[in-house]
């Protein structure tokens, strides 16, 4: 039986984990919760992740539940191993880790739909609204890119191959595009996404190669 990700094809949060699974070449069924009409916070799915968020990964035992998309993604790696997500250093694998964290825990909450609705029920104007988004999102950019090492000649973000980096980054600058974030002082962030953009993984993981693309 094979695992079952439960995710939304809008979602970057689950867009990672997506990638993940296909560089590591695992076939998973895919349950899709429309995050919009509020799927995610049905009594079955709360079940499974209190939260009420996407991705959840059960795994083939269908007993066993990971929340969480950088712990799955870390998961994945730890248990399918080739290729790595991480590099075999620790003082890389912090670096790495720190870009990805970055985009995961500082960024991305900010555009939460959650989040979002909130602030429109404290009748914050939509323009204030998606201005906010669209700073921190720019502010936090701004900031990945100057964490990458300076002497890295790529073509990803921490050297020839795509890292848990990369995962976070790829889904957070089509957030970053939706919103209209000006991109063009972030030179190695799109350098780094257009090699990614080559390889038949994250092809495979896109929004609008899902099948509950709308």
């Amino acid at each position: 039986m094979p695992m079952r990700l439960h995710g939304y094809f809008r979602s970057t949060a689950a867009w990672r984990v997506r990638i993940a699974l296909a560089l590591k070449g695992l076939s998973v069924e895919h349950v899709s919760h429309h995050l919009r009409r509020g799927e995610q916070r049905a009594a079955e799915y709360l079940a499974l992740n209190p939260q009420g968020l996407v991705p959840v990964l059960e795994l083939d035992d269908r007993a066993t539940v990971l929340t969480q998309s950088l712990a799955i993604c870390e998961w994945l790696d730890e248990t399918h191993p080739t290729p790595p997500l991480l590099p075999g250093d620790a003082l890389n694998r912090a670096r790495v880790r720190a870009v990805a964290l970055a985009i995961a825990c500082d960024i991305h909450p900010v555009q939460n739909l959650k989040v979002l609705a909130r602030l429109r029920t404290l009748d914050v104007a939509e323009k204030a609204v998606t201005g906010w988004a669209r700073e921190i999102i720019a502010e936090g950019l701004a900031a990945c890119q100057a964490l990458l090492p300076q002497d890295e000649p790529g073509p990803f973000l921490f050297g020839p191959a795509p890292t848990l980096a990369e995962l976070c980054l790829v889904p957070q600058l089509a957030n970053a595009r939706r919103f209209g974030v000006d991109l063009v002082l972030l030179p190695r962030l799109l350098a780094a996404e257009a090699a990614c953009q080559t390889l038949p993984a994250f092809q495979a993981a896109a929004p609008d190669r899902q099948p509950d693309a709308e």
